[in-house]
């Protein structure tokens, strides 16, 4: 599944995936919003919300 030619897959480290999280986690912001912010796909970002890792403790404490 690579991407389009002569692209490389990006790696996004865990403080951009918070980042990105919280981003999506704002109200009246859509996934669809930052993911385009980003150039990715809102798939992805879905993912890392369900990822507990990616929840910050405010979060967790809501759940």
């Amino acid at each position: 599944m690579a991407g389009k030619k002569g692209q490389k897959k990006r790696v996004w480290s865990d403080e951009e995936k918070l980042s990105i999280c919280a981003q999506a986690r704002v109200s009246g912001v859509s996934v669809a919003q930052v993911a385009r912010r980003y150039a990715m796909n809102t798939n992805l970002i879905h993912k890392w919300l369900r990822d507990p890792r990616f929840t910050s403790e405010d979060q967790a404490a809501d759940l």
